[in-house]
């Protein structure tokens, strides 16, 4: 701060100098100008042959131009009227030009450079995926079944089928890229769906049992929808879903709204202030006018309209206020029986992108409900949650591809949104690639696949923030004392004598430990050379150290015992020396028992032939 306010006031105190330097010089102009007659033919001359100027004119303008410069210089102007000698002369004296003014119509080769890349990214679109970088999150081993950005994208989070929802912050994670918070919102259930609101402060959860749950930005909950009554039949009079839920997002508009679908049969929306009950229902309907299960739901960008996927292979669409009876709907829009895992609206509103269970992407015209727009085919899906999404432009549509283990790499496919010509595809990994999300702001693709991974893609020119924040930093060194030594049981209520003391970090206890003398004495090194201060060499200067080194010290191999014990066998049976002396009176003589040779065994008596 201290060094832009210096640079500040030797910018101001150069600028007031030369404008000193510009009025002196105007000063000098004046006394030594030359009678106007002059200056008008000087002027006419200047101008050439081919000038239509009189000699008023002419006068004219030179007044003009003095007025102009007892000021602050030369205008725009008075420069147009001059010929091209004098702008010349102004631009020595200026110094920011030199020679000959440049003529309309050039351009710099720069400027021409930068539109021939603009145009060429214009006509080709697969210059704008930014795929050329790409960072992995490690999740967990399961498959990542839902991803979130928050409309800034400062913050990623991640669920999965292991029951945990983790938070990524691009700007305060480094090149070890780690979650800074991990929890279980929803217990011992899968995580289905994760999206910010409109204005990022909260997070809807929607999980494998029959509530959705509102989290703040860091993990706290804010609010549980209320469980409805599974024994009533009209599901419109109970309160809440009454079986698993499969979606849910945020309204696009308003911040406390948000829609869920479930296995009850009901697309209900709730508002965030009032949990025990929710605000409307829709019930989607097949041919006969039976209850189907709405397999996904999603608002149009405009919050108007709400679209549900069915599993009778329909797709269902209501205004916002009128929950009866369906605006739009198409019955055979996928295969009967098939889960369509994702219904998404293109950002100018008019097209409708559907992901069906039987292995086709779709897009559809809402206005034209009854065919599809393009539709492709062979993209594998084996998970209720396979998404697609648009680009930012709205020129391209991205899903992913399923595949079975040890069947090779899962894909990212980009279609063209107007011919649906497959454009582009990035092997993610040698899993399924569930989850997709394109951030407008970022410009950078978020997948999340069968194995755990969430993976960020990304290019350093096109994109912005995000993944680029955490690739530069350098990883943070991990500091062991700031650990405990063991774990810790807190009982506060136990008696003194049965109270542990209360545990400490390493840190503090190295600390005490570097103010005991004792205990941060350090010890001596060995003693190299002929020994002093009392203290022995290492090679063996005095008689002491040469037997500990050669006499003391047994080199003997002891590997096998019994060949050591039998060395000396012979010799102590020869000159008996400690054992055999002392009892050499008393030891009665050795009696060998006599082997008779084996007889036939018929020959032998009974008791003979047993063996004991």
């Amino acid at each position: 701060m201290f060094e832009q306010t210096r640079r500040t006031a030797v910018e101001r105190s150069r600028k007031v100098l030369e404008a000193r330097e510009r009025e002196k010089e105007d000063e000098t102009e004046k006394e030594f100008r030359i009678p106007c007659p002059d200056s008008s033919v000087s002027v006419s001359s200047a101008r050439g042959p081919g000038s239509t100027l009189t000699e008023r004119e002419a006068v004219c303008s030179e007044s003009e131009d003095d007025s102009n410069e007892a000021l602050s210089g030369p205008s725009v102007q008075s420069r147009s009227a001059k010929g091209p000698a004098e702008d010349t002369d102004d631009d020595d004296d200026d110094g920011e030009f030199i020679g000959p003014p440049l003529p309309p119509g050039f351009k710099d080769s720069d400027d021409d450079n930068d539109n021939d890349d603009t145009e060429e990214e214009d006509n080709n679109p697969v210059k704008k995926i930014p795929d050329s970088h790409e960072i992995t999150l490690q999740h967990g081993t399961k498959t990542v079944s839902a991803l979130g950005l928050d409309p800034s994208g400062a913050r990623l989070i991640t669920g999965g089928y292991d029951y945990d929802v983790k938070f990524w912050d691009f700007a305060g994670m480094d090149a070890s890229l780690q979650a800074f918070r991990s929890l279980q919102p929803c217990e011992c259930h899968q995580i289905k769906s994760l999206q910010y609101s409109s204005t990022g402060d909260v997070i809807l959860v929607v999980s494998g049992n029959s509530q959705a749950k509102v989290l703040d930005r860091d993990g706290f909950p804010v609010m549980e929808c209320i469980k409805g009554d599974q024994y009533i039949v009209d599901m419109t009079n109970t309160k809440g879903h009454t079986a698993m839920l499969n979606s849910g997002c945020w309204h696009p508009k308003i911040k406390e709204e948000f829609l869920t679908c479930s296995n009850d049969g009901t697309v209900r929306t709730w508002d965030v202030n009032n949990e025990k009950k929710h605000k409307s229902i829709f019930k989607p309907r097949s041919v006969q006018g039976k209850r189907v299960i709405p397999t996904t739901c999603t608002y149009s960008r405009d919050g108007k309209l709400i679209a549900a996927g069915c599993q009778d292979g329909s797709i269902q669409i209501w205004d916002r206020n009128m929950s009866v009876h369906t605006k739009f709907h198409c019955r055979q829009a996928h295969a009967s029986g098939s889960d369509t895992s994702c219904l998404t609206f293109s950002y100018d509103g008019m097209v409708l992108a559907s992901r069906g269970g039987d292995d086709t992407l779709k897009i559809w015209d809402i206005r034209q409900f009854k065919k599809p727009l393009n539709s492709a085919e062979g993209l594998p899906s084996f998970f209720p949650m396979t998404d697609c999404c648009f680009s930012p432009d709205d020129k391209i549509l991205v899903t992913g591809t399923s595949v079975k283990k040890g069947g090779g790499s899962g894909k990212l496919f980009f279609f063209y949104r107007e011919t649906f010509q497959k454009l582009y595809e990035i092997e993610v990994t040698d899993a399924s690639v569930v989850r997709c999300l394109w951030h407008p702001k970022l410009n950078q693709i978020m997948v999340g696949t069968g194995n755990g991974l969430a993976k960020v893609y990304y290019d350093p020119v096109k994109s912005q923030r995000g993944a680029k924040l955490c690739v530069v930093k350098t990883k943070r060194k991990e500091r062991q004392a700031e650990t405990l030594t063991q774990d810790y049981i807190i009982t506060p209520h136990a008696l003194p004598m049965f109270r542990e003391p209360r545990q400490r970090s390493t840190r503090k206890q190295l600390e005490k430990d570097r103010l005991d003398p004792m205990k941060s004495h350090k010890p001596e090194p060995p003693v190299a050379g002929a020994g002093r201060g009392g203290r022995v060499g290492t090679h063996g200067v005095t008689l002491s150290s040469y037997i500990v080194k050669n006499i003391a010290l047994d080199k003997t191999d002891d590997s096998n015992p019994r060949e050591a014990i039998l060395r000396h066998a012979k010799e102590a049976e020869e000159n008996p020396y400690w054992v055999a002396p002392a009892y050499a009176k008393t030891q009665p003589k050795t009696v060998f028992a006599e082997v008779e040779p084996e007889d036939d065994e018929t020959d032998k008596p009974e008791w003979k032939k047993r063996k004991i």
